[in-house]
């Protein structure tokens, strides 16, 4: 058993093996001690090998799935050994065979994953300043490849978010390694477009992969030959359910790097928690597709700007004027839908569970509820996803004549196979349940025909069935009576008729469960036909619930529905953060307006005052905008746009040897060298991170950077109030500011952004409102009035960044100076020293 244990390992020496004997998942050897560790379970020692005992652990086998999910959470991965032989029939170790390895990133079973969001599988080349991207949600059969440069590697992560990516030996990338919970380094041999292109048009069934746009993308398609080969490894099989190969273009969606992603705060706060963000406040939805469709439709804003109308018509529609559209009575019917999707895949990989098809069933049988209400007279989407929710008569009736109403969890558990099926598994069955009933009816028949009174027919496990007769009665037994035991007051007996019913009846157990297995199996082949139509019907499903609890938001918020215009502005009118104004008791709206002639508001004012709120509010309303959702805003109008880019707040990143300034000024370049005429662009608090001059002077010019150059919508929030002459040197450039008053000893925020430059920046009473001791903020209020004393009796400075003149001699005019000037510090004693300053001290009065 051993060798057999040590052959399998041998082929995969870097992963947990999970090997079946008996009852229980062993890990011998280092195997054990790592697992032990890892999964906090005892570690014991069987036998010996070379004179030392063999470490070794192990868990049930029916309790494996928890400690799986537990492996896959750390980034580790399996592989499941199972016995293969028949252990009656085998000679010597029963026979065993690798039947799945289980990875981060090819995870099926609903047990470890998650229901509302994906896990797919990354493959990363780079190939001459080309990056090549493939990954594979392998639960839902999504392939998809894309072509992009280098720099954009780190966006394409925080919007993928991959459980696990393969990259060549070598292939050195320290983002994704820092980015990603499991990196499987395969031979550089393994990315190999030409192999990508046979593999999958062989998969396919295609000459070639023109029908897909994918032809002349030879680094994402090398990055797909090692991909593909490996989750079709890894599952043992052919992956049936992968029907398509989707090639994504840059211009797909509206670029969002990770910065953006991060500081919106989309579906993770800045302290990496799920809650409050705006997936949290926006997901309403009934099914677990649905909430996966709108954590990718809200990282993934469309640039289409025509399928985005047609969401927003949808909307419309199912919210209906005063909010008494259908959407109730679809949510209604969509609550009892099951994950129709990742239940397809399962039926392709012939994994998919009893339970899980009864639900299915119950879920297309419950296709017609959900189609009814569909406003297909006022929406052309809507009429689109009617088409796709039509019911699969064949797969339902199928499931209907096939399943049991309420199946066993496991097939090797029985009562999978609805009764009436299948006449040989019927008779199987009667036999066991009906097992004591017949020995009654028997034992009545054999004691009328023998006319022995005290005959019995009985059972046990040792001798199987007899009839008992005691030795008194022994001349009155028929012919066809066979002695079967003798004991100490009877003989027992067997008949043709009793021998019969007792192979069938040992039997009929072992029977009945190989006979339902072998059943279930034949109904899985008569559904794979059928995976194409049910991933189909999921698509639908999950874009209607997602459409839906964009619906069920916009009347329980009080969303509007945003006009996507073709000329250039974001005319935004009583705009709110969607988050922050469910998190506060009142909330003050604001308007925006960015068009040619007023391209760029500076915005001022204090801290807390709302500037950061303000900025993100816009970006978020623009995004949702192009994800098909009504907007947090009583109107809002909106021309092209091809990006969003923020540069909100920043950290350090110590791993990569980064600063907070040099973080902020590598964001900022980011956004100077990406940003065009139609991107939406929030820059806060430029320059912070240096001197007040160099701070001041970056901001300056980055600022009549974006102006010139990019000529970008742009929010820049500053509190150099040196830049808001901006506005009086650019007509594109307008100052507006966020209002605070005085009240007393403290400060009362307005939140409301108010045309023209803050007057000043309320730094200190924010200090006092965070606790600072009250001496400290005196000292500072007294030091401030000392600062700004001097600064009036100097005069302002009218131009910060003209070339400055140059100095005109000094003249000395006080004797103090004169003497002063005579001095030489260097060459005097500390006595010399102190006499000297005695003296100038006497000048001076």
């Amino acid at each position: 058993m051993m060798q057999q244990y040590l052959r399998l390992k041998a082929q995969h020496p870097d992963l947990l093996l999970f090997y079946r004997m008996g009852d229980f998942y062993e890990l011998f050897y280092e195997d054990a001690e790592r697992a032990a560790r890892l999964l906090d379970i005892t570690l014991t020692t069987r036998g010996q090998s070379a004179g030392v005992p063999i470490k070794m652990c192990g868990v049930p086998f029916h309790a494996l799935e928890p400690y799986l999910v537990k492996l896959v959470k750390i980034g580790e991965s399996a592989v499941i050994c199972e016995q293969v032989g028949d252990p009656a029939t085998s000679k010597g170790p029963v026979e065993r065979a690798v039947a799945r390895i289980v990875t981060p990133g090819t995870l099926t079973d609903a047990a470890l994953l998650d229901d509302r969001a994906d896990a797919p599988l990354l493959a990363v080349q780079l190939h001459r300043g080309v990056l090549g991207l493939a990954w594979l949600n392998l639960a839902n059969g999504d392939f998809r490849i894309v072509e992009t440069t280098p720099e954009s590697l780190i966006s394409h992560l925080e919007r993928l978010r991959p459980a696990e990516a393969l990259i060549p030996d070598s292939l050195k990338l320290p983002a994704l390694e820092s980015r990603v919970p499991a990196i499987r380094r395969l031979a550089d041999w393994q990315f190999d477009a030409k192999t990508g292109t046979e593999l999958l048009t062989s998969h396919f069934g295609t000459r070639d992969l023109a029908g897909f746009s994918a032809e002349g993308l030879d680094v994402a398609l090398a990055a797909a030959a090692a991909m593909f080969d490996y989750a079709r490894t890894t599952q043992r099989q052919s992956l049936g359910h992968i029907t398509r190969l989707q090639v994504e273009r840059d211009d797909d969606y509206l670029r969002l790097d990770a910065h953006t992603r991060r500081n919106l705060e989309i579906s993770e706060t800045l302290r990496g928690e799920p809650s409050p963000t705006l997936l949290s406040l926006l997901d309403l939805c009934q099914t677990s597709m649905g909430s996966r469709w709108l954590r990718h439709c809200l990282h993934h804003p469309l640039s289409n700007r025509h399928e985005c109308r047609l969401r927003h018509q949808t909307v419309g529609a199912l919210l209906g004027d005063a909010g008494n559209g259908p959407m109730s009575a679809i949510a209604d019917a969509l609550r009892p839908i099951a994950d129709i999707e990742r239940i397809a895949t399962r039926i392709a990989l012939r994994s998919v569970r009893p339970r899980e098809l009864a639900s299915l069933r119950e879920s297309l049988a419950g296709l017609d509820a959900l189609r009814a209400p569909l406003p297909v007279e006022q929406a052309d989407l809507a009429a689109r996803l009617q088409r796709e929710l039509a019911t699969p008569v064949e797969a339902l009736l199928q499931l209907q004549a096939s399943i049991a109403l309420e199946p066993g969890a496991q097939v090797r558990d029985g009562g999978v196979i609805a009764t009436g099926y299948d006449a040989e598994l019927d008779e199987l069955r009667d036999i066991q349940s009906n097992c004591g009933a017949f020995l009654l009816e028997l034992e009545a028949r054999e004691r009328e025909r023998t006319g022995i009174s005290t005959l019995k027919v009985e059972f046990n496990r040792v001798h199987g069935f007899y009839i008992e007769v005691t030795h008194a009665n022994t001349g009155k037994v028929p012919d066809d009576y066979r002695r079967r035991q003798t004991m100490k007051n009877a003989e027992r007996y067997i008949t043709p008729e009793l021998k019969t019913f007792e192979d069938k009846a040992l039997s009929a157990q072992d029977r009945a469960l190989a006979r339902e297995k072998m059943l279930y199996e034949q109904v899985l082949e008569q559904l794979v036909p059928q995976v194409t139509t049910l991933q189909r019907i999921a698509h639908a499903v999950a874009l209607l619930d997602g459409l839906n609890a964009f619906a069920q938001a916009a009347a329980r918020y009080d969303y509007r529905a945003p006009e996507l215009v073709d000329e250039p502005v974001i005319d935004i009118r009583e705009g709110r953060h969607p988050v922050v104004e469910r998190q506060v008791d009142s909330f003050i709206s604001n308007d925006v307006q960015l068009v040619p002639t007023r391209r760029m508001l500076l915005v001022t004012g204090p801290n807390m005052g709302g500037k950061s709120t303000y900025m993100r509010q816009v970006a978020l309303i623009v995004l949702l905008a192009h994800c098909g959702c009504f907007v947090p805003a009583s109107r809002c109008r909106i021309g092209p746009v091809d990006a969003i880019f923020t540069r909100i707040g920043a950290s350090d990143d110590l791993a990569s040897g980064r600063s907070t300034f040099m973080v902020e000024m590598t964001e900022a370049a980011a956004i100077l060298n990406g940003a065009t005429d139609r991107s939406l662009v929030l820059m806060d608090e430029i320059g912070r991170g240096t001197s007040t001059f160099d701070g001041m002077a970056l901001a300056f010019s980055i600022a009549k950077h974006l102006l010139d150059k990019n000529q970008s919508y742009a929010l820049f929030s500053t509190h150099y109030f040196e830049l808001t002459r901006l506005g009086h040197e650019y007509p594109e450039c307008a100052n507006v500011h966020l209002g605070a008053v005085e009240h007393g000893h403290s400060i009362v925020f307005l939140h409301a952004v108010e045309e023209g430059p803050a007057s000043q920046s309320y730094g200190i009473e924010v200090a006092a409102l965070a606790g600072i001791p009250a001496g400290v903020v005196r000292d500072a209020k007294r030091r401030l009035r000392a600062l700004e004393s001097r600064e009036v009796a100097s005069g302002p400075q009218d131009d910060l960044f003209a070339s400055l003149p140059e100095p005109e001699p000094t003249s000395v005019s006080h004797p103090a100076l004169t003497q002063l000037s005579e001095l030489d510090p260097d060459n005097m004693s500390p006595r010399e020293a102190l006499e000297a300053l005695y003296a100038l001290r006497k000048a001076l009065h």
